[in-house]
Formats: C-alpha cells, sequence, structure tokens
C-alpha cells in the first residue's frame, strides 16, 4: 500500500531560484492531501507530480507564503472541469480568508466545502485518521498528524492447520478478526494471529517554535517534516518569529523518536548544508528536501523511510540527503 510525500515547496517566506513556497503533497493509495498552498504550487505540481486533484487540502495557517497558490489552483481544477468537491480544511481564520478570496476566484463548478477545527481535533478516513495538534507560532497555527490504523498481525499457518483450519475462506475470517471452526472445537484469531502491526505516521509541523503538543503528535512517527528556519545564532530570533533553528527540530525529532526528519522552510540566508550538519549532529536521521524530491514510506517490516531526490526518481536511484 502506498504512502509518499513529495515536496512541492521547501524554502522560506520568499521564493528564491531553487524554492518554491511552503507545500507537502501526501499520497496514500489514489488519495492525495496537498498541506499548505503556497504561491505557485500549480506550478509545482506540474514540474513534478503532475497536475494532482487532490482530494482536500489542510491549511497550517492563514499566512500568504502558505496559502496564495490556492485561488490559481481552484480556477485551473475549474478550468479542467473538475465536478468533485473539495474540501480545505485549517485552523480558526481559514473561513474568513477563504470568503476574502471569493471576489478574485469567481465562481466554480465544483464544491468548495470549508472547515475549521482545532487542537487534538481528529478527522476519521477509511485506514486512517487526521489528528490536528496546535503548533508554536505567532498566531493561531495548526500541525497535521496522518496515523494510519493498525494492520492485523501475521497469521500463523502452521498453527492454524493443528488446530484444522486450512481452506482459505477460513483462514480468511481469522484474519478478519471472526472465529472459525476446527477440528477440535471454534478456534480463534488470537489463538492464530500474531500481534497487530502499527500503520504509519506523517506529521507536517507547518511553522513552529520546538513545542511539546509536536513531540506528542509526533511520537514514534516514519516521517516529521518540521520548520527549520533558523541556525542556532540565531536562536533568538526563531524565538521572536515563532520558528525553529535546526537543533530545536532535531531536538523535537529525537525527543519523539522518529524514523526520519525532513527540514523545510530554511532561509535563504544560509547554505543548506550548515543547517543540516547542525540538525545531524543531534538527530543523524535527517535530510533536508529540495523541491521535487520525495520520501517514500514503506510498512515498518519493510524497512525505513526511503529518501529520493528529484534527479533519482527519474534514474531509480536513491539519495540519502
Amino acid at each position: 500500500m502506498d504512502l509518499a510525500v513529495a515536496f512541492l515547496g521547501t524554502g522560506g517566506p520568499a521564493p528564491t531560484r531553487l524554492r518554491g513556497l511552503p507545500s507537502v503533497l501526501v499520497s496514500r493509495e489514489g488519495f492525495h492531501l496537498l498541506i499548505d498552498c503556497g504561491e505557485g504550487t500549480q506550478r509545482q505540481m506540474r514540474r513534478s507530480t503532475g497536475l494532482v486533484s487532490v482530494d482536500e487540502i489542510f491549511l497550517t495557517h492563514s499566512h500568504l507564503d502558505h496559502c496564495k497558490g490556492i485561488p490559481g489552483l481552484l480556477k485551473t481544477y475549474d478550468l479542467n472541469d473538475r465536478e468533485e468537491p473539495l474540501r480545505i480544511v485549517g485552523p480558526l481564520g481559514v473561513r474568513r480568508f477563504m470568503d476574502d478570496l471569493k471576489p478574485f476566484v469567481g465562481r466554480l463548478g465544483f464544491h468548495v466545502e470549508i472547515e475549521e477545527i482545532g487542537d487534538r481535533d481528529v478527522l476519521g478516513y477509511p485506514g486512517f485518521e487526521i489528528e490536528a495538534f496546535e503548533t508554536a507560532h505567532r498566531t493561531t497555527a495548526l500541525g497535521y498528524a496522518l496515523l494510519e490504523d493498525d494492520r492485523p498481525g501475521r497469521l500463523d499457518p502452521e498453527e492454524a492447520a493443528r488446530l484444522g483450519v486450512t481452506d482459505g475462506p477460513s483462514l480468511g475470517r481469522l484474519q478478519d478478526g471472526q472465529e472459525v471452526e476446527g477440528n477440535r472445537g471454534a478456534v480463534r484469531p488470537e489463538q492464530v494471529m500474531g500481534e497487530d502491526r502499527p500503520g504509519r505516521t506523517v506529521v507536517v509541523t507547518g511553522d513552529t517554535g520546538p513545542s511539546s503538543r509536536t513531540v506528542e503528535a509526533a511520537a514514534e512517527a516514519d516521517l516529521l517534516i518540521h520548520d527549520s528556519s533558523f541556525v542556532t545564532e540565531d536562536a533568538e530570533r526563531a524565538r521572536e518569529t515563532g520558528h525553529s533553528t535546526a537543533t530545536q527540530a532535531a531536538g523535537v525529532a529525537a525527543e519523539a523518536g522518529v524514523k526520519m526528519l525532513s527540514l523545510v522552510h530554511v532561509s535563504a540566508r544560509y547554505h543548506v548544508g550548515a543547517v543540516l550538519d547542525e540538525a545531524r549532529e543531534i538527530f543523524p536521521e535527517t535530510n533536508a528536501p529540495r523541491d521535487f524530491d520525495m520520501v517514500s514510506i514503506p510498512f515498518g517490516e519493510k524497512g525505513p523511510p526511503e529518501f529520493v531526490r528529484e534527479g533519482a526518481i527519474r534514474s531509480g536511484e536513491q539519495s540519502d540527503g
């Protein structure tokens, strides 16, 4: 079952030649979730994944560098005759922001639903849920954790056979949590199934200072995408503006016990290599994605998350970032 993250915009509050404004596309088995939509996001899509018809857009907050790309994306969807409704979710203030955009967007041929949520609110989907968590920014802001449901443990076919269950339909029912009849009476799933296997978790903070809520939401996550606007020498500036240093982001990742940390929103004033060096002293499994890089997240038993550079996507090669 596919779970992948495409980095459409990894820059800070102003775009540069190499980095667009914040936007992350999370794809899971045909479901496409766009988290933030900075100016130019639709063009970034065309240059990487193609113009994906996203199912939902989640905004971390209403600062323009995170949402100014919405009007253009909506109009392009309309020109492409989109009919499916689109839900835009975000913290308090997103509804007013979208209302202010109406004169510029005009009438659309599909319905746009706006939903405001808060800290610890959970939205459910088939096979996973999305939990919002409050972040430490200068305005009302949320991060989001995509949490897959746990999966059933592995079936022990030898134990099932010993209990007289060998036919496919009965084994399938055991895997679905149902009791079946064996040669020694009823056979319960817990007799032949291993422990449940955890689903995967992807966490995106948006703009934030280091926060205990992020640590809580990202506990044992496969991937944490965290604000890293500054380096340690500018820690005071980070505190004043509601952002994090690379060291602080790495500290959050280490405390949460995540498998991989991706640093985004890096200020153009820094060389990314220096930012990475600072973070990796605290948390070695850190990368700093460029626009169009990706992370593929297999199930835990199949290995750790895989960081793939844009150039390697075409060649099939991988990079440790």
